[in-house]
């Protein structure tokens, strides 16, 4: 089978895809050369990396319609670990090999065009990973839980109005606002009511509330029942807007971008996932 990688060095603190890719038998490409996987024109293309490299491979296997492989070679990981995908990276490079069974899957985009496959979210989920992020060499996936801990604690609400399908659902102070597909983030956190095969994004929004109110939050998004708290809103549609302060920055699957929840928009089996 010819098999383009698509390997981002940056993540994962910096993981060789050289041997990912002679176990694979693949042509080696850097997440900045798509245009030569294009040309290359393999019959699968596996990524590895962080789940903040997925989102573009995505489209490139859609794109190509080959499917789509995943090495879960970041600190996270939490697009593989939604899916069923093994973190253990020989198990991994296995299924990406010789796997048969494929999932179609939705893609997201921001307003600016930026895909993603897991969640984009403002509010705490920002702060925290800012937090985690010089602790992610050192502490792995427990950085995360540790930026939760300090956002928690110094963070404050995001004034916020949002609209599901052209309709206003929300309007005040909120904690945090995410916006999913597979739902997963912050290395083992998510929503568990999200759903990436049935083309519709998922809306959750915390209300702003007391601090201490904030455990309670960070246990339903460590046990994927946040969508379920009372106070807690939960929506799906295809087209979501939301309106945030200027200058609110924002995560998406991981990495930090300047802005793009204004118009968000989900594509139904954009691409299908070996699993």
């Amino acid at each position: 089978m010819r098999i383009a990688l698509v390997a981002n060095r940056a993540s994962g603190g910096g993981t060789d895809p050289a041997p990912f890719a002679a176990a694979l038998g693949a042509e080696l490409f850097g997440i900045d050369a798509l245009d030569g996987v294009r040309e290359y024109a393999p019959e699968r293309v596996a990524v590895a990396g962080g789940d903040g490299s997925i989102g573009s491979v995505a489209v490139l296997a859609g794109e190509l319609n080959v499917p789509l492989a995943v090495i879960p070679s970041g600190t996270a990981n939490d697009f593989a670990r939604a899916n069923g995908i093994p973190l253990d990276l020989q198990a991994a490079l296995r299924v990406a090999r010789e796997g048969t069974e494929l999932r179609p899957l939705e893609l997201g985009r921001l307003s600016t065009g930026r895909p993603f496959v897991n969640v984009a979210s403002a509010g705490l989920s920002s702060v925290a990973g800012r937090r985690a992020q010089p602790l992610k060499s050192r502490f792995g996936p427990l950085a995360y839980g540790m930026g939760a801990a300090r956002a928690a604690a110094t963070g404050t609400p995001l004034t916020a109005r949002v609209h599901v399908d052209h309709r206003e659902v929300f309007s005040g102070g909120a904690w945090q606002i995410m916006v999913a597909c597979t739902g997963a983030f912050g290395g083992g956190s998510g929503i568990g009511a999200a759903d990436a095969t049935d083309g519709d994004l998922d809306v959750v929004i915390v209300p702003a509330g007391s601090r201490l109110g904030l455990v309670q939050r960070a246990w339903g998004l460590r046990t994927k029942t946040i969508e379920r708290q009372r106070r807690v809103a939960h929506f799906e549609g295809k087209v979501v807007e939301v309106e945030l302060p200027p200058g609110a920055e924002l995560n998406c699957d991981g990495e930090f971008v300047d802005g793009g929840l204004d118009y968000v928009t989900a594509t139904m089996n954009a691409f299908r996932l070996v699993v």
